[in-house]
């Protein structure tokens, strides 16, 4: 495997740091197992994804043939698979406050998946509901571009190996030519656009339309129909999905070498590299490298202590006398002091507390400090407690309890201190109604119409 640093793209790092930590093998294991028994419902909490709907009542409310419709849906949905494709941030966490379609059984009736304001998003738990529109359903509408009903092999396990054709993988990297140099670089999917803005333009009924591709705030590209017009308003467009946007990561990160098939979802690995030998999940207790005075030295537990490996026992007294004298530990040892008393700080024990695996981080700990550490009182316990006080606000948020923004100072509104430009201290202002709007300068936009 390349060096993880040199001649990589940060977006790309960034991106093998979550594949590492924010859907662990243990979830992967659990939820593929219980969904394959046919238990969908105890899937998704293996996934932590939370299910507000129930079953019992779809033949009442929807009928018998698109009750039945839903509930297959559900016995194939891998949550693990969902959790593993959803939309992310910068930071790696999932979006918040996104409503996606899973499913678009009418237009006024959806499967679909919610993630939680980023003030709630405890242990990064995501909800699957039904949406009709109304206000029962959630006031949040499903979201025009994040949305994976074209897109069922990122949910479906049925239909997870469509991946290497959806992704392009037998085509990417392109040949030589505008779309290969000027956009694949940012990991825009410019060999896949015009296809799925075809499958789009046919789901949505819509043949005649342009396709508009959005790859940030300024800069979008309108894909032209081939039976219409070039000059047809952008703004009368449809929206090319985000899935569809963008090559899939784990193709980028098969492609520079950062990751091995083994270390990808199990439907994944079989659709991107067909014939890799099965997942290995590396051994918990492997030792931690630790760069000491110019090599690699290794640290982990001996006779249940956090220990330097490759320090003999007089190198280490002889440490001991001179740090009691003022001097400067080794690195290792000042890492097995960190992680003694703040273990919360380490890499991986951070990342698996920000993506709400609080049981692999405890477990983590348990393994480096021994299974008494996690009931010593210190930074850790009170990580632990704040780590509880957000998911009861999760669960707040859900039951409706606390509103969209919570401890919100109210806004005041605007008094005026003394006269607007051209009015005397006596003049009557006209209603609000027929004030004339200040027009507000918009950043320009960059649309290229894509021949």
């Amino acid at each position: 495997m390349r060096s993880l640093v040199d001649g990589h793209h940060p977006r790309l790092l960034a991106w093998h740091h979550v594949r590492q930590y924010a859907v662990p093998p243990s979830m992967i294991k659990t939820a593929t197992a219980r969904r394959q028994a046919g238990d969908w419902a105890g899937a998704c909490a293996a996934a932590r994804v939370d299910p507000d709907l129930n079953t019992r009542f779809l033949d009442d409310r929807h009928g018998r043939a698109l009750a039945d419709e839903i509930r297959t849906d559900l016995l194939h949905l891998a949550p693990d698979l969902l959790r593993w494709h959803l939309p992310r941030i910068r930071t790696g966490l999932l979006r918040p406050g996104l409503t996606l379609s899973l499913v678009r059984y009418s237009p006024r009736l959806h499967l679909v998946a919610r993630t939680a304001p980023a003030w709630a998003d405890a242990d990064q738990r995501i909800t699957l509901a039904l949406w009709d529109g109304s206000a029962a359903a959630g006031a949040t509408r499903p979201h025009r571009r994040f949305r994976l009903d074209l897109h069922r092999h990122l949910w479906d396990a049925r239909h997870a190996a469509e991946l290497r054709e959806r992704s392009g993988a037998a085509t990417w990297p392109a040949t030589k030519g505008e779309t290969a140099d000027t956009w694949a670089e940012d990991g825009c999917a410019a060999h896949r656009w015009e296809a799925e803005a075809d499958l789009l333009r046919q789901a949505e009924g819509r043949p005649s339309d342009p396709v508009l591709v959005r790859l940030d705030a300024r800069t979008t590209h309108l894909l032209p129909a081939r039976t219409a017009p070039s000059t047809t308003a952008a703004g009368k467009a449809l929206v090319l999905p985000d899935a569809a946007t963008w090559i899939p990561p784990d193709l980028e990160l098969l492609h520079a070498g950062l990751i091995e098939p083994g270390q990808l979802h199990p439907l994944v690995a079989a659709a991107l590299a067909p014939g890799a030998p099965p997942s290995t999940a590396p051994r918990p207790d492997q030792p931690r490298l630790v760069d000491c005075r110019g090599d690699q030295h290794r640290i982990a537990l001996r006779d249940g202590v956090l220990s330097a490996l490759d320090h003999d026992p007089v190198e280490l007294l002889r440490e001991e006398i001179l740090v009691a004298f003022g001097g400067t530990p080794l690195p290792c040892l000042q890492v097995i002091d960190r992680a003694a008393r703040r273990p919360e700080t380490l890499v991986d024990i951070r990342a698996r507390l920000d993506h709400g695996d609080l049981s692999g981080a405890l477990a983590a700990v348990a393994v480096l400090l021994g299974p008494d550490a996690v009931l010593r009182d210190g930074p850790l316990r009170d990580e632990l407690a704040r780590v509880e006080q957000r998911h009861v606000t999760y669960q707040q948020y859900r039951a409706g309890l606390i509103g969209p923004l919570p401890d919100k100072p109210a806004r005041r509104r605007k008094t005026w201190t003394s006269p607007p430009a051209g009015e005397t201290p006596g003049q009557a202002r006209p209603p609000a109604g027929e004030r004339p709007r200040q027009a507000r300068p918009k950043t320009p936009t960059k649309t290229k119409v894509i021949r």
